[in-house]
């Protein structure tokens, strides 16, 4: 392991604003997030697999008013996010670091108000099909964690998740409000509040095309 990988796992120990195994919050956080870490009742949005954390800043400047959490595995892109939140001392952002199928460990339901699903992994080949992150499984945990209306959201880069999802969301308690196969070309732009991130960009550039699905959870509502 590289000594630049090394000191961003050391950075993210210290981060008072990650929260991973080690310390007291990791294991005393569940259902508490508003009133131990935030300390408010403003609404909560999580990003899924959130990287170094682009979107969870991004929506984090734009709406102070609610509270969001970035969550991934990976130490090194916490730290990165972490360490560009302090530096704009944003006070409604958490990081935590853990796999996304233990997240019954941190949350409770109806917790959480929205969640974010920005670039994942889209795991095509057959036998990886547990792993896509909106599997009927990893699907069924969000709608637990969700309120009831809950929004749902998923940005891809990549046509053949972007079907699977559809048919996968439309199976489960929500209903697709928003989609799109060509993001950038939609009305639907509008409402990502100019917030991108680096692997986008990247992708638009060279003219790749990104799909986008909303969805609102039907628990226990009439939609």
């Amino acid at each position: 392991m590289s000594r630049n990988k090394l000191d961003k796992y050391q950075y993210s120990r210290e981060a008072e604003n990650v929260i991973e195994r080690g310390k007291p919050l990791y294991t005393t956080i569940k259902g508490k997030w508003n009133e131990v870490y935030f300390g408010n009742t403003n609404p909560i949005t999580l990003e899924l697999a959130c990287g170094k954390g682009e979107y969870t800043i991004g929506l984090a400047q734009k709406f102070p008013d609610r509270n969001f959490i970035g969550v991934d595995i990976k130490g090194d892109r916490l730290a990165r996010g972490s360490k560009i939140a302090s530096g704009l001392k944003l006070t409604n952002v958490a990081f935590l670091r853990t796999s996304i199928q233990y997240m019954d460990e941190f949350f409770v339901e109806n917790e959480i108000d929205e969640i974010w699903l920005v670039h994942p992994d889209p795991q095509l080949r057959d036998r990886d099909e547990k792993k896509r992150l909106t599997n009927t499984s990893f699907l069924e945990k969000y709608e637990y964690y969700l309120k009831p209306k809950g929004l749902f959201h998923l940005k891809t880069d990549s046509f053949p998740l972007y079907e699977y999802s559809l048919g996968t969301i439309d199976e489960m308690n929500f209903e697709i409000v928003s989609q799109t196969s060509n993001l950038y070309q939609s009305d639907l732009l509008a409402h990502h509040h100019g917030i991108s991130t680096h692997y986008e960009r990247a992708f638009v550039s060279k003219g790749f095309d990104i799909n986008y699905i909303r969805a609102i959870n039907k628990k226990g509502a009439s939609i």
